[in-house]
């Protein structure tokens, strides 16, 4: 008898995908539920089909379970949307999207990659830690405040 397991890959998306929709939907529940609203700094869907940003999906046949985007900041990336659906966790998907963001930006020459994060999501914090970030200071527009948590990962 053949194996069933179908593979999880990383393509790209759409974020009015239905399924990748609700998925960023799900993400933003989360993080209104975990933090003040001026500490929330996630995209809009339409924000996040501007031509500067990338959004990739993993899959499992037809099913959508994680996604995330690149922001191209010019000379450095920042990761925005990144979620995995509850259900599919421990499967490997963040660590397949890692990856992927990692190839995108090296592909768009891109100097590092940064991000915000809640100081709530420890499980993040390590998925980042994991693929070589490190602690940084604010970037861009984001002022310092007591719920974020800046990283970079330099990419020369």
């Amino acid at each position: 008898m053949s194996d069933q397991t179908t593979a999880i890959e990383v393509v790209a998306g759409d974020p009015r995908d239905p399924q990748a929709t609700a998925l960023l939907q799900a993400s933003h529940a989360l993080m209104q539920e975990l933090f003040d609203p001026e500490d929330n700094h996630y995209l809009s869907i339409d924000d996040l089909c501007i031509p500067s940003i990338q959004f990739f999906v993993a899959r499992e046949g037809a099913q959508t379970l994680g996604c995330v985007a690149l922001a191209n900041k010019g000379s450095y990336g920042e990761i925005k949307s990144m979620f995995v659906d509850p259900s599919a966790r421990g499967k490997g998907i963040a660590h397949r999207l890692m990856s992927q963001l990692d190839a995108a930006a090296r592909a768009a020459q891109l100097t590092a990659i940064k991000l915000e994060t809640g100081d709530k999501l420890k499980e993040a914090h390590g998925l980042y830690y994991a693929h070589g970030f490190e602690d940084c200071g604010p970037f861009g527009d984001y002022e310092a405040n007591s719920s974020s948590i800046f990283m970079t990962k330099s990419l020369t």
